[in-house]
């Protein structure tokens, strides 16, 4: 935990002196892009091709200004390499996280694990969709709570999938996917451990475990029994009401066989086996043996789906095949982009922006820093910007115990607002990218539409929260 946030701190630091005017050149590009993806549909490209010419544009453009730390890259150890500049500016953490629970969860299904799954919660619901929703829905902060947001999403879009045709209720599968991918953000909330920006605040506030999981469980529950019937309401996902109904669905599910899809029995257990080893492994990294630990998310996802493809060793390139290769060149691309932004100082420029809040005071402020930096990090990677708002408010000579509002503020803005734009989180990017699998209409726009209003009570009910435990005294660190 010392060393991620004196790497993080360190690259908050690493800083030099930009022009206003440079700083601004790069904001426009930022909002240029963000324009561009909304545009997606429109000019007929991919969201990778978008991000790649604007990741080149800023790569050629920082380097003609000197904004990037060209030279060799030092590893711990004082062992030193050769690396090209926008390598290292790659979260590749997230990378391996997306890849590795893509190949696992593909592999897997041909298994007949996930159908099982899907079809046992299908028949648990008794084909009514208003409870299926219920169960995917807590399914996916749980899953948020314990793994991390991509995977979770990966999983439950999966399994959803797979229900809603069973059920031949397609036409209610944007809405489920909409609602999971809202709500990954929201269990994101739920522990210390579940979401970088959880990590670097909760680390450099020195706010513990247990500690965080009983001031964020009470928000985590009305956020997602608000997005739950927000989701209802939105598209229309009703409960069956009719006694002829009930049993019309009763009796369709009493004929699915969750067993159907199982190839080989022995396969499916191996799966199962192999599935919950993941999971707990996931859930636990940090408690891996010593070194282990240092590995990180993304080597237990490559090494699971390593271990799944032996199962199909003479014909792993079908599953390569099958990876959203444009999906990881976007977050390649993105990631590069933010970077140059952060070498820009335009991430600065908002964080200094943000920091004129705090003097409004514990419970006004608190609240306007909640706001903005769910904003701000709706349009760019709320790893750095939390790493950023944490380094200012470490540094504001004011008690530091009465920083404890604005603490919690960046905690829930920095995750919240990853639920305003499809490309705010990890995890809606990836909810955009099974959307669009399943030849869904939605687009960027349509989506910002749509989140808007969920985004938009899930963070008035952050502010609330998080000012009523302010005067109450409860918020401390």
């Amino acid at each position: 935990m010392a060393s991620m946030s004196g790497l993080l701190l360190a690259t908050t630091e690493a800083v030099h002196a930009v022009p206003a005017g440079v700083t601004a050149l790069f904001a426009i590009l930022l909002v240029a892009m963000i324009a561009a993806l909304a545009l997606e549909e429109t000019i007929h490209a991919k969201k990778s091709a978008i991000v790649g010419v604007f990741a080149g544009a800023c790569l050629v453009l920082a380097t003609v200004l000197d904004l990037l730390p060209f030279g060799d890259v030092t590893l711990p150890g004082g062992h030193t390499v050769k690396m090209p500049v926008y390598i290292p500016a790659i979260d590749w953490g997230v990378i391996t996280i997306i890849l590795g629970a893509s190949l696992f969860v593909e592999v897997t299904s041909r298994s007949g694990v996930f159908t099982w799954m899907a079809i046992t919660l299908t028949k648990k619901s008794g084909g009514d969709p208003w409870k299926l929703l219920l169960s995917y829905g807590i399914l996916t902060v749980v899953f948020s709570a314990m793994l991390n947001n991509v995977t979770a999403m990966i999983i439950i879009g999966s399994l959803t999938g797979v229900s809603l045709t069973k059920l031949q209720r397609t036409d209610l599968l944007l809405g489920f996917l909409v609602v999971e991918g809202l709500l990954t953000n929201v269990g994101g909330l739920l522990t210390l451990i579940s979401s970088v920006p959880n990590i670097i605040v909760g680390g450099i506030a020195g706010i513990g475990f247990v500690q965080f999981f009983l001031v964020a469980v009470p928000y985590v529950v009305f956020a997602t029994a608000a997005t739950l019937l927000m989701g209802r309401w939105r598209f229309g996902i009703r409960g069956l009401s009719d006694e002829q109904e009930k049993l019309a669905a009763a009796s369709m599910v009493s004929a699915f066989d969750e067993n159907e899809s199982v190839p080989s029995s022995r396969f499916f257990w191996f799966s199962i086996a192999v599935l919950v080893l993941f999971v707990a492994c996931l859930a636990g990294q940090s408690l891996l043996p010593a070194g282990l630990d240092k590995l990180g998310m993304g080597f237990v996802a490559l090494t699971f789906a390593g271990i799944v493809l032996m199962a199909y060793k003479h014909e792993v390139d079908k599953f390569y095949e099958a990876v959203d290769w444009d999906l990881l060149a976007f977050f390649a691309g993105l990631f590069v982009v933010i970077n140059t932004m952060e070498h820009a100082q335009v991430l600065a420029m908002i964080g200094q922006g943000i920091k004129l809040v705090i003097g409004l005071g514990p419970n006004l402020g608190a609240g306007l820093l909640l706001v903005a930096s769910a904003i701000a990090s709706s349009v760019t990677d709320n790893i750095p910007l939390a790493a950023m708002l944490a380094k200012i408010l470490e540094n504001d000579p004011a008690n530091y115990a009465a920083m404890a509002p604005y603490w919690w503020s960046v905690i829930f803005g920095a995750n919240l607002g990853g639920n305003i734009t499809p490309i705010g989180s990890a995890s809606t990017v990836v909810a955009m990218t099974i959307i669009h699998k399943h030849k869904l209409p939605l687009t960027f726009v349509g989506f910002v539409k749509i989140a808007a209003l969920f985004a938009l009570v899930q963070i008035i009910i952050a502010v609330v929260y998080v000012v009523i435990l302010s005067l109450s005294g409860i918020l401390v660190v």
